[in-house]
Parts: C-alpha cells; structure tokens; sequence
C-alpha cells in the first residue's frame, strides 16, 4: 500500500482518537475504507463512555460502515494494533487490509493477521505513540483492563 495514502487514511482514525480523549475515554481511533478509497464508516473506543467492552475503535467503524456486500478489498485503519476481539473481526468478515499507527504501547494481534493472508502496514506514527504513551502513563489502570491485562 502506498505509505502516503496510509498516512491520509490514518488522519481520520486520530481524529476519532483525539474525539475519545476528549470525552474521557480511550483514545483509539479507526476508520474503514472501501476497496475505491471511500470512507466507510469511522469511530472511537466508546469502552467507558457507554460503558460497554465491546465498544472498541474498529468496531465503531465497523458498525458506522454498516452492511456492504463484501469486505474484500476493504482496510481498517487503527491508531493502534488490534486486539484478538478487532483482529477476528477483521479475519471473520474478510477485510483485506489493516493499516496500523502504533504497535509499540500494544503488539496486539496483527502478526497473526499478517500470518492468515491480511496485508498489514504497521506506521509506527509518532503523534499514535505519544497519544497512547501518555493516555496508559496517566491511566496504568484503565488502560490495563483495555488490554484485558489482569495486573
């Protein structure tokens, strides 16, 4: 994938990061791009404003794109590797493509999806890094149970 492209695309998922933040919560954001570049649908982690775990970025997107026909060709862009919840989400529904901010405050699954035939660009964005190094140092708690890191 063109790296410029991937990092368009990725303005819109800190965006929606930047909007989690602002509301409280964790500030993940993702985005999911038809196979023509149109933007499919966008969100944010959503856990503790609607106090629900299930409510992780790329599910937000996911939900906000609605039904389509087909996934292939599809990317979800994260400001964050996804967890095993978004990775299966990726691999269920057959999105062919991940483009990934950060994999240094969490590795997340994308090696696995890597290994099951999804393309993944992994960025390694500054502004991704800095976002979730502070929101975890300010919030070890929080962002323990995110993960699902017990302590």
């Amino acid at each position: 994938m063109d790296q410029e492209q991937a990092r368009r695309w990725l303005s819109t998922a800190l965006a929606e990061a930047r909007a989690g933040l602002s509301e409280g919560g964790i500030p993940i954001g993702a985005a999911l791009y038809g196979a023509d570049g149109a933007l499919l649908g966008r969100g944010h982690n959503r856990r503790v404003q609607d106090d629900d775990p299930s409510l992780h970025a790329e599910t937000a997107a996911f939900r906000a794109a609605g039904r389509q026909r087909s996934y292939r060709g599809t990317t979800m862009v994260t400001t964050l590797s996804p967890c095993w919840y978004c990775s299966g989400l990726v691999r269920q529904f057959g999105i062919s493509r991940v483009v990934v901010g950060e994999a240094e405050t969490f590795h997340g699954a994308h090696d696995w999806l890597a290994a099951h035939g999804v393309e993944v660009v992994v960025l390694d964005d500054p502004e991704c890094t800095a976002l979730m190094g502070a929101f975890a140092g300010r919030h070890p708690e929080l962002w323990s149970e995110d993960i699902g890191d017990d302590q």
